[in-house]
């Protein structure tokens, strides 16, 4: 197997949602015969929206053409969109990449790369109306797979979205392995990890958070 075809790029830029990366990587970086890296526009540390702070491991133009292209969400993605570099480069890629794959609102970024026109896709579930705003049909799934495309909702879905992509860069058992090697077995202590599972009260104030941060 080619450098090319065994390398898994995750994208960062500033202010973007750690989860959303770090959560695949975790996953991904265990798939035997794979490398799993951290690529942004140059090498400069990229600080994600919580203050974490990660040192890319090669830039958009050393890591051209990598075999699973994973692009994450968080508040930076608002400014990427008007990123001619970024965009630029996530066209490019993903013309050769295997799989092409986002976290949360990374899903806006590929659909502002015209990647995702007549998809299927998902994103956080806040963000759903903005995907079909460019071209996508939008999906309220955790994962949803349309072709090589593989997107994800909401930052914590990026595992289960990894999880996925590891069973079929490899195989189920492998994928099953590195789901116990990590203890991934979530029993969270409240049922309100959807909107249409938390109470409405605590949607609409997250809602009108978002609302807020949208006008500014």
């Amino acid at each position: 197997m080619g450098e090319a075809q065994s390398l898994i790029a995750i994208v960062v830029y500033p202010r973007f949602t750690a989860l959303d990366a770090v959560g695949p990587y975790e996953v991904l970086s265990r798939i035997p015969g794979y490398r799993t890296m951290f690529v942004s526009q140059s090498l400069d540390l990229v600080t994600a929206d919580r203050g974490l702070t990660i040192k890319p491991d090669g830039t958009f133009a050393g890591v051209s053409q990598p075999a699973v292209l994973l692009v994450p969400g968080g508040p930076g993605q608002i400014e990427q969109m008007e990123n001619r570099a970024l965009i630029g480069y996530l066209k490019r890629a993903a013309a050769s990449a295997q799989l092409v794959v986002s976290v949360c609102t990374g899903s806006l970024l590929l659909g502002k790369a015209g990647l995702l026109e007549g998809r299927r896709a998902t994103s956080h579930w806040l963000a759903l109306d903005a995907l079909a705003e460019l071209g996508a049909e939008p999906v309220a799934k955790r994962v949803v797979r349309d072709g090589n495309i593989v997107t994800g909702a909401g930052v914590s879905a990026g595992i289960d979205l990894a999880l996925a992509v590891a069973a079929g860069l490899s195989d189920e058992k492998t994928a099953m392995s590195i789901q116990l090697g990590i203890e991934y077995d979530p029993k969270p202590p409240f049922d309100a990890g959807s909107p249409a599972k938390a109470p409405p009260e605590i949607v609409e104030a997250m809602r009108a958070r978002a609302r807020k941060y949208l006008e500014g």
